[in-house]
């Protein structure tokens, strides 16, 4: 049997977020796509948990009651899998800016790699990405940082609970990562490269689970719209 979905009421949205969408591109298409449906003008819709719009995978979404929900998913251990590219730094720590240094790979081990990468794992103070929404003085720190101003970013306690390497293609390393809530994995992968005395930048990832929520059980936006188009859903503008 069909589920019967009541979104003003509160409802708990598993999203397979597509490449180059913000989170709030996917929060505001499907609002819209419910109010289309219901005749409102007015629905509680967030995202539990901001993906860059580089990376893909899963994105929890609460609609009605259940966004008072949304701290609660966001304190989850999330997965991840993706590539690092070694021998070049990007300002972003990924491919949202341009490559700023290059730097040779002779001489960089594959053990070299997979230890450097098993010393990461457990609890250290991580500095953010400059380009990122952390907050400096009231403003983002993307904004200042593309604006070509000074960011000093504090560090913040982070853990890595799992840091495994299925390939390593140089220079491209493939892993899989699970981690607390607030780690950027942009700059694990900076912070991996000046480990080996190197470089290293994102160059790819999705969001595979948060907590117990999997990225295979998630829905495409577009099926999420068809979902919305096609159900009988109640109708109680006073929620």
């Amino acid at each position: 049997m069909d589920k019967t979905y009541d979104f003003q009421a509160g409802e708990v949205l598993l999203v397979n977020k597509p490449l180059h969408w913000t989170s709030f591109d996917v929060v505001n298409k499907l609002r819209y796509e419910m109010k289309q449906k219901l005749g409102i003008k007015k629905i509680k819709v967030g995202h539990a948990g901001t993906l860059d719009p580089l990376a893909d995978g899963l994105l929890i979404l609460c609609t009605g009651k259940k966004t008072k929900e949304i701290e609660s998913f966001m304190g989850l251990e999330k997965k991840y899998s993706g590539t690092i590219t070694l021998g070049s730094t990007t300002p972003s720590y990924d491919l949202e800016t341009e490559i700023d240094q290059k730097f040779p790979l002779e001489g960089l081990s594959e053990k070299d790699i997979i230890s450097e990468v098993e010393s990461m794992v457990g609890s250290y103070a991580q500095y953010p990405p400059i380009f990122s929404a952390k907050k400096v003085k009231g403003k983002k720190a993307y904004d200042l940082a593309r604006a070509g101003k000074e960011v000093k970013l504090e560090p913040k306690l982070i853990t890595i609970h799992s840091f495994d390497i299925p390939k390593i293609d140089l220079p491209e390393v493939h892993f899989e990562i699970t981690c607390s809530k607030g780690t950027y994995i942009r700059s694990i992968a900076h912070d991996l490269g000046k480990r080996l005395n190197n470089g290293g930048h994102l160059s790819a990832l999705r969001r595979e689970s948060i907590g117990t929520y999997d990225l295979k059980n998630a829905n495409s936006v577009t099926e999420w719209i068809e979902i919305i188009q096609s159900s009988d859903m109640n109708n109680n503008p006073s929620i």
